[in-house]
Parts: structure tokens; C-alpha cells; sequence
């Protein structure tokens, strides 16, 4: 009895550890504070998934900006602006073709988003998680909160 006991112990557990591999590809990581700067620029470490590194990259910067702009940062370190640049609700929604366009492969975000910050060593050794079809990448970037701010309240998409 105490064998078949613990034979179904062992078949649970190397059941168990197996379907934990199989979905630790699909983790979402979040966005986390590393420091602000004085010109009210934000440091942020910022994850993305993409087939591959370079698309990985790119959704990573857009997350990082879409966090700013709809979530706040509320990882990492607290001297970040943990408010959201936009309180609305829905706002994503309702104001959905500025975004699109917005957020587009080579839209206006590029402006706002930066990679000064990350090392040279970083680059080479980014934080990578690479599954069957794609990679998660994460990077250092630098969001341009003034200048964001300043350019949704000129484009009317929140108000001054």
C-alpha cells in the first residue's frame, strides 16, 4: 500500500512540475520604476513578447508608455508619478483612432520613449526568455512624462 502511495506521490508531482514549464512562457511581466530624472522623465524597466528580438523590443517600449499613460507604475521603486497620465475611464476606448495611430510601427510614441539609459553591456545581455515562437524581452527605457503630458493636453485628449 505505502508503495502505490507513494508512487502516485512521485507520478503527481513530475505531472505538476511539467505543466509549470509549459506555462511559465506565458508569464506577463510588469513594468517596474527604477528612478525619475529631474526633467520629469521617468527610467523605467519594461517587458515586451514578439517573434523576435526587435519586435520584442518595440512592444516593450509601447507597453511601457501604455502604462504610463492608462495604468501609472506601481512597481519598483515608489518616486515615481504612480498616477496615470490619463484618469478617464474607457479613455483607451473612446479616444481609440488617436491611439491606434498613436501606437502604430513608427508612430508618434517614438518621440516620447527613449533608450539612453541602457548600458551597452544591457544591450548585449538584455533580460531574454525566448520560447518556441517568440521572445520576451526586457529593456531600460526612458518616458518623457512632461512632454507626453504636454502633448495629450494639446491634442485635447485630457484636460489641463
Amino acid at each position: 500500500m505505502k508503495k502505490i502511495i507513494a508512487t502516485l506521490v512521485v507520478l503527481v508531482l513530475t505531472f505538476s512540475a511539467t505543466a509549470q514549464k509549459k506555462t511559465a512562457g506565458y508569464y506577463s511581466y510588469k513594468t517596474e520604476c527604477l528612478g525619475v530624472e529631474l526633467d520629469g522623465s521617468q527610467t523605467l524597466k519594461a517587458w515586451g513578447n514578439g517573434r523576435n528580438r526587435a519586435d520584442a523590443v518595440e512592444q516593450a517600449k509601447k507597453n511601457a508608455m501604455r502604462d504610463v499613460i492608462f495604468k501609472g507604475i506601481r512597481e519598483g521603486k515608489q518616486e515615481c508619478n504612480q498616477k496615470p497620465l490619463i484618469f478617464e475611464v474607457n479613455a483607451e476606448e473612446k479616444y481609440e483612432d488617436y491611439f491606434n495611430a498613436f501606437f502604430a510601427d513608427g508612430g508618434e510614441y517614438k518621440n516620447y520613449v527613449s533608450l539612453r539609459d541602457e548600458r551597452i553591456g544591457d544591450k548585449i545581455n538584455r533580460d531574454r526568455k525566448k520560447m518556441k515562437e517568440s521572445v520576451t524581452n526586457g529593456l531600460v527605457v526612458r518616458i518623457l512624462r512632461a512632454e507626453l503630458k504636454a502633448k495629450l493636453i494639446a491634442d485635447n485628449i485630457i484636460k489641463q
